[in-house]
């Protein structure tokens, strides 16, 4: 029996090129750094502390492991970093609104389900903290919904593709794989989880969908060899309401 829905949120429940958005992004939060480090520098460090995200092996949160690697050469003033990342988020992020857009009725989405009375997860790649979370679902109008996990970097000790990732959401929601649905835009990072039971719904409305991708994405971020199983579901984010009435109805995959 279906007992919760994971979402997704960037380019399932926001849309944005993900380019041009890191772009403004790093421009913007370099300058709050820029008594303590160049640019240069600056971007190196963030680049080479998030892709070293996808290593963590569940010893710390992402959070710590994150700034294990950030702040390197400057451990003394490590707090007082954090500290920086955070106000920037609190008052500098929600200018970055503009570069996003929202699918088309995803509120009547969250209403229908809201419906059922399952649990509804948020299951954005745990980089960044619950402030920032919780403004990216403001823009996609959705947040005065309730939603019983929202995973950040600091409440999570892994990654996507990392299957250990929705193991890890499945500890903290009580419930079992095969009693979750996941729905996603990343045939790998989202998809993964099938592998362990997971039922998935593939969004492909997204503006940014691009099929030709999971070639190059596999390369970078798991073995070339993992065989990506093929979604239960594919369709438009308006869809992922049948599918989980069709789950309910049947208790098994279509």
């Amino acid at each position: 029996m279906l007992k919760a829905i994971l979402f997704d949120l960037d380019n399932t429940l926001i849309y944005f090129d993900e380019l041009t958005f890191y772009k403004k992004y790093l421009s913007q939060v370099s300058q709050v750094f820029a008594d303590i480090m160049p640019f240069d520098l600056f971007q190196k460090k963030l680049l080479s502390a998030t892709q070293a995200l996808m290593d963590n092996h569940g010893k710390m949160s992402n959070a710590e492991y994150f700034m294990s690697i950030f702040c390197k050469g400057f451990e003394a003033q490590r707090d007082e970093i954090w500290e920086r990342f955070m106000k920037f988020y609190e008052r500098e992020y929600d200018q970055f609104r503009t570069l996003v857009s929202v699918p088309e009725g995803i509120r009547e989405v969250f209403l229908q389900l809201q419906k059922e009375s399952l649990k509804l997860v948020i299951a954005s790649n745990p980089m960044w903290p619950l402030d920032v979370q919780m403004k990216r679902l403001s823009w996609a109008g959705l947040g005065d919904f309730h939603f019983d996990l929202v995973t950040h970097i600091e409440n999570m000790s892994y990654c996507k593709p990392r299957i250990e990732y929705y193991e890890e959401i499945c500890l903290k929601m009580d419930e079992r794989p095969e009693a979750c649905l996941m729905v996603g835009d990343d045939p790998i990072n989202d998809m993964i989880v099938a592998t362990i039971g997971m039922r998935t719904f593939l969004v492909i409305d997204s503006p940014h969908f691009d099929e030709s991708s999971p070639e190059m994405s596999r390369k970078i971020r798991i073995d070339p060899k993992t065989e990506i199983p093929v979604p239960d579901f594919k369709g438009a984010l308006s869809e992922v309401p049948h599918a989980v009435d069709f789950l309910l109805k049947n208790g098994r995959r279509p």
